[in-house]
């Protein structure tokens, strides 16, 4: 993981603590991934056990799939190991 990406996950988990009062918290993931059904089935199995709720939209082209994960999270340790399990996807935007 480079400087960039590693100081992301240190300011995220940061203003996670900063402003959450109370844990667990429901959360909102947000992705674009290259439309593939192998792509939103990693991300599923992801979030799975978890019992998210995930929904999923094609782009106009076809190209690309938005995939939105709501999720209830113990912590944000467990938030930022779920957005650096997902980074293994080839081309996926996490917003």
């Amino acid at each position: 993981m480079d400087q960039k990406t590693e100081e992301f996950y240190v300011r995220l988990k940061q203003e996670l603590e900063n402003t959450t009062e109370n844990w667990p918290l429901e959360y909102l993931y947000k992705f674009i991934v290259p439309a593939t059904e192998e792509n939103v089935k990693f991300i599923d199995n992801t979030f799975n056990a978890l019992g998210a709720v995930i929904t999923t939209n094609q782009s106009k082209t076809g190209k690309y799939t938005s995939v939105s994960v709501n999720v209830v999270m113990p912590n944000a340790d467990l938030i930022i190991e779920k957005y650096k399990e997902v980074s293994s996807i080839e081309g996926i935007i996490s917003l």
